[in-house]
């Protein structure tokens, strides 16, 4: 571990302590810490970031563009409770602030919150309104303390369905209105502000919590010391929620309801402990279950679906069939259900699921392209078929005609229900509105260029109280809302530099959550944003759309690895007079059949830090050209742009140009 502190002893009377921990956030964070600084303009502050060992440059930007920021650095991940105790124990302000590194404070929350502890000296802890990167209310912003009946109503749902009662909402506090001070439980980690006074009484974060509960525990243990804890909604801050952590996942599951064990074995005794921890145990097996279940519904139902639509469809179609063409319904006997139908359905099937039908279902074409290929594929095998198995081909003809349209349907269908409309595929444009000052605008569509993304630019919306001649702006920003509603704007991109946080959060609160904000933080070559308070998949950031990052391209991939190892193994014989260090290709055919190596992979040693995983790699970008020798930086750069516009066939055409260096011996480190 390292530490950069800023020269000279801390002023006398350190008011604020900012500590942020970080885990690779780096967009995330660049946005939180301008956000802070400007929060922090008159306020004597100290910020602290620890960033527990990021590899993707984070540590890196924050020397170079907040060199005033003290900064540790670990060498492991240690935790979210270890971490911030690491600055607690070297923070010399009045008052500690925790703050998750995907926030956006407003310009005057510290002095709103500062002034409130001020005036409130039993106040030992303060949380404030949280809402999430759509603009909705974040009901974590006031909780009530984890009981064993606040457990069942949260496991068994009884919270949600009766959002606002005091006797089945305990957990979200539901029955106390948002939009009033009121006292609380537990303040939630991601906005905690302590006096460190208070700190001193209860001790710092427990670190036998290693993420998750320990917000609930030092809640626990400000009011055992005598002090309040308070909910602060006159000032908000936004909450990316879900950008370390996939919420949906049964790893969040297990770490999320053992943090909640580990606190009630802490603070409960005796009968009260048994039954908490009954119900939370009760809670991670229902809980992982029904996460279970609804992955296996969001990945399984559709081709399930088809499946039943394929073999049926081809049921009946065998009897019409055989009644128009052979006058016997029964001319394909038993055979055909039991051999041909499943045969010609789990082809078609596996053909939709090969071209991407089912990562990206309401785009159609690639449904048709999977049946088209699959129907030729089972042209083909047909011709191999004993007599006996050899059945009508005008059958596979019908069920191709049968799953064209009603898959289709299906999928229409589909789509109507997940987002009431019959826009397939998402190929139309966005409409977008960028809200700043020219010079900043043209920047936003300068890097929507770069970064490639399907949008369609409206206008621009003139910030108040600008001087610029704004005569080609769609409007002014007091007029978004009508602008929104008039030209159907779905995304709308503000330039905090020409755009108060405070205006911000305002119109993502009065517009709500049925668009999509962005921001782009002054000076960053990122636009950031989230619309989705759940799952950390849906995080928009401006940078490069990596196609290796694609599920089709990662399984086309991987089919590629297995084809050219199986392909080596068999004609090895043939080939081996013709291939150098021979056995070298046979040791990396193995290693690539079983997922320990990849046969096209980076080169660059900085690379691996920030682009998609790869096994080790026999090949490289690099490997393509006739260049002796290559710098570092080129080697990075080709990786980038090989990981962008990843493709099998570019795959297919380094492997052929280095075909000579299939055998090399690897010695470098894994890829990751």
């Amino acid at each position: 571990m390292n530490a950069n502190a800023t020269n000279g002893k801390p002023p006398r009377h350190m008011r604020l302590s900012v500590i942020i921990v970080n885990y690779n956030v780096l967009y995330f964070l660049e946005q939180a810490l301008l956000s802070v600084e400007r929060a922090c303009k008159d306020i004597e502050a100290e910020i602290w970031v620890v960033d527990n060992h990021s590899v993707d440059e984070s540590v890196a930007m924050v020397r170079s563009r907040f060199p005033a920021v003290k900064l540790i650095v670990n060498q492991e991940n240690v935790g979210f409770a270890k971490a911030n105790n690491m600055a607690l124990r070297q923070a010399s302000g009045e008052y500690v602030l925790l703050l998750n590194p995907d926030t956006v404070v407003e310009e005057d929350t510290f002095e709103k919150c500062l002034a409130f502890m001020d005036d409130h000296p039993e106040a030992g802890g303060l949380g404030v309104r949280m809402i999430d990167g759509t603009g909705k209310f974040l009901p974590e912003s006031k909780r009530g303390f984890p009981t064993p009946w606040v457990a069942f109503c949260k496991t068994f749902g009884l919270s949600a369905i009766f959002s606002k009662s005091p006797t089945f909402n305990k957990y979200h506090l539901g029955h106390i209105s948002p939009d009033e001070v009121h006292e609380i439980d537990v303040i939630a980690g991601a906005y905690m502000l302590i006096r460190r006074d208070v700190l001193n009484k209860t001790g710092l974060l427990d670190e036998s919590f290693f993420m998750y509960g320990e917000d609930v525990d030092l809640s626990y243990r400000i009011q055992q010391a005598g002090y309040k804890n308070y909910y602060f909604p006159h000032t908000r801050i936004i909450h990316y929620k879900g950008e370390s952590t996939k919420k949906g996942s049964l790893n969040y599951v297990r770490t999320f309801y053992q943090a909640m064990i580990i606190f009630a074995r802490k603070h409960f005794r005796g009968r009260q402990a048994g039954l908490f921890i009954a119900m939370l145990r009760l809670a991670i097996y229902l809980r992982a279950s029904i996460t279970l279940l609804s992955r296996f519904t969001r990945h399984a139902l559709l081709p399930l679906t088809d499946i039943a639509v394929l073999l049926g469809g081809l049921a009946l179609l065998k009897n019409v069939w055989g009644e128009m063409y052979f006058n016997n319904p029964d001319y394909f006997g038993s055979s055909f259900m039991q051999f041909n139908a499943p045969l010609y359905t789990a082809v078609w099937v596996l053909s939709v699921y090969f071209s991407g039908g089912y990562d990206k279902p309401s785009q159609l074409r690639l449904l048709w392209r999977g049946l088209l290929f699959g129907t030729l594929v089972l042209a083909a095998i047909y011709g191999f078929l004993d007599l006996a198995w050899r059945n009508s081909r005008a059958l596979i003809i019908l069920g191709v005609l049968w799953a064209l349209p009603t898959l289709t349907i299906i999928r229409i269908g589909r789509h109507w229900l997940l987002h009431r409309n019959l826009d397939l595929g998402g190929h139309r444009p966005r409409n977008l509105v960028i809200v700043g000052l020219t010079d900043e605008s043209n920047r936003v569509r300068q890097l929507l260029q770069e970064a490639r993304i399907n949008h369609q630019f409206l206008g621009r919306i003139a910030p108040s109280g600008t001087t610029e001649d704004n005569s080609e702006a769609l409007s002014n920003i007091e007029s978004l809302d009508e602008v929104v509603k008039i030209y159907q704007v779905r995304e709308i991109i503000f330039c905090s530099r020409d755009v108060s946080t405070h205006q911000i959060l305002d119109w993502m609160s009065k517009l709500g959550p049925g668009y999509q904000y962005k921001i782009l933080p002054t000076d960053s070559l990122s636009i950031i944003g989230s619309h989705s308070k759940n799952t950390a998949g849906e995080l928009y950031t401006i940078d490069l759309h990596l196609r290796i990052n694609e599920p089709l391209q990662k399984r086309n991939k991987r089919l590629l690895d297995l084809l050219l190892s199986s392909t080596l193994f068999l004609l090895f014989p043939l080939l081996a007079p013709f291939i150098s260090r021979r056995w070298g290709v046979l040791k990396n055919a193995k290693r690539v059949f079983f997922g320990r190596m990849t046969w096209v992979g980076y080169a660059g040693k900085h690379a691996r830090q920030h682009l998609p995983v790869l096994p080790l790699a026999v090949l490289n970008p690099s490997d393509a050209l006739t260049m002796e020798t290559i710098s570092e930086g080129t080697k990075d750069r080709l990786d980038l742009i090989y990981a962008r516009d990843y493709s099998v066939w570019k795959d297919l055409s380094i492997i052929w140009k280095g075909r000579f260096q299939l055998g090399q011996q690897i010695s470098h480190e894994p890829q990751n």
